[in-house]
This record gives structure tokens, C-alpha cells and sequence, in this order.
């Protein structure tokens, strides 16, 4: 499992009241296993994960619980819950647990969170900086360590701690940078949204001993993924 302390949250941080209530988190987790998110460790991650903290206008955060994505600033948002766990259970593909993963677009941190939950290390690249160090700050409040974070250019990965058993793109390349597929362990997985700011989507792609397989899914809709670190 996740590595995680014990930290003095507040019990509203960690259950919620009212729209953060244990009864809206189950209306949440019945709408995600209705729209075929079924996997246990999935659903399990979810559960441990509070989206609201990850809201970070305080308006918006009535609507942390619905299948929609929210804007955290600096034209990005945290996905659609939907996506975010779709997307981690094709990582998973029926195991139990990851390996070591690499996440381009750390964004709000929450689906770093939620891949902690399933793999033994997570390495996180954001190329906004104040967005990373938000990131930071809240997984580190929620005492979330098996997280290691990098600011930088998502196109080129992160060699030095590869090879991936898992890499998982949270912005959308025109196509898939070969030197990320380069990253990947053997036998490992790649899973991201692929297409044009118009017409986007969901990719696989697996490498074997003959090379690389993908398969393309569902229609998406992310933000483009960009090379300039600010």
C-alpha cells in the first residue's frame, strides 16, 4: 500500500459536511461503478481521496463531487472524475497493484493522489511551478510520500528514474512523444489522450519484445500538452 502518516487534519478535510458528506461521496462512487469503473483498488483510491481538497476555488467546491472537470488555475483543471479513474484502471489492467509510474502533469495533484494509492512510486512532472508546489503542499499534508516531484518539461520524461511500468499523460500531445515510450518498461503501458486541441483520444500504448502496440478509445477532451516551464 501507499505509505502514508498520520497528520492533524480536520474531520470536515477528511469526511466532509454537508456537500462533502459521506452520503454525496457514495452517490459519487455508485455514479463511477454505474459508468463502468469497477475495479476494487480503483474504487478504493477514490474513496481515500478527497476531490474537494483539490477544488481550490471556494465557490466551485459544492461541485467537487460531480463528473465534471474544475478550473485550478493557470488555464488547467482537475479532470472529470470519470477520466481520472477510466484512465487508472486501464494503467491497472485487472492487477492489484503498479509498479513505479510516471505522471506528466502533476496539474492539482489529484490523480497523483489517487495513483499513490496503487503504486509503489510515483514521479510527477508539471511544467507550471506554482501549480507543482500546490501539489506538493497538499499530498504532503495528506501524508502522501511515495510521491517524488519534478518541474519540467513533460516531453522529456524523466529518464533518471525509469524505466515505468506505467506512464499516464493528464494533457493531450499531438502525438505520443517516442521519448516517453522509450521510458517504458518492458511489458509496460502508456495511457493518455493523444489529437488536436479539437478531436482527441484516449490512447494505450503497450510495449512488447517486437515493440510498441497502441490502441485508441474513447473521445476525450484534455488541455494540450506544452513544452515552456514557467
Amino acid at each position: 500500500m501507499a505509505r502514508w502518516r498520520a497528520v492533524a487534519m480536520s474531520r470536515e478535510a477528511l469526511s466532509g459536511i454537508g456537500f462533502t458528506s459521506d452520503r454525496t461521496r457514495k452517490r459519487f462512487l455508485d455514479r463511477l461503478m454505474g459508468q463502468g469503473i469497477i475495479e476494487p483498488a480503483v474504487l478504493d483510491a477514490f474513496k481515500r481521496i478527497p476531490r474537494h481538497s483539490f477544488v481550490p476555488d471556494p465557490a466551485l467546491i459544492s461541485r467537487a463531487y460531480d463528473d465534471i472537470p474544475l478550473p485550478i488555475g493557470h488555464h488547467q483543471t482537475v479532470s472529470q472524475p470519470y477520466i481520472v479513474g477510466l484512465m487508472t484502471q486501464m494503467a491497472l489492467r485487472g492487477a492489484s497493484r503498479l509498479g513505479r509510474v510516471l505522471e506528466i502533469g502533476t496539474g492539482s495533484g489529484y490523480q497523483t493522489a489517487v495513483l499513490s494509492c496503487l503504486a509503489d512510486k510515483v514521479y510527477t512532472i508539471e511544467r507550471i511551478g506554482a501549480l507543482l508546489d500546490s501539489a506538493k503542499e497538499r499530498l504532503g499534508a495528506m501524508g502522501i510520500l511515495n510521491v517524488e516531484y519534478h518541474h519540467g518539461d513533460g516531453y522529456l520524461g524523466w529518464p533518471g528514474r525509469g524505466p515505468y511500468d506505467v506512464i499516464l499523460l493528464t494533457s493531450a500531445p499531438s502525438q505520443i512523444p517516442f521519448s516517453l515510450l522509450q521510458q517504458l518498461a518492458l511489458k509496460g503501458r502508456l495511457v493518455g489522450p493523444v489529437g488536436t486541441k479539437h478531436q482527441q483520444r484516449l490512447v494505450i500504448a503497450d510495449r512488447t519484445s517486437d515493440g510498441f502496440k497502441e490502441t485508441r478509445g474513447e473521445a476525450v477532451h484534455f488541455v494540450p500538452m506544452l513544452r515552456e516551464t514557467v
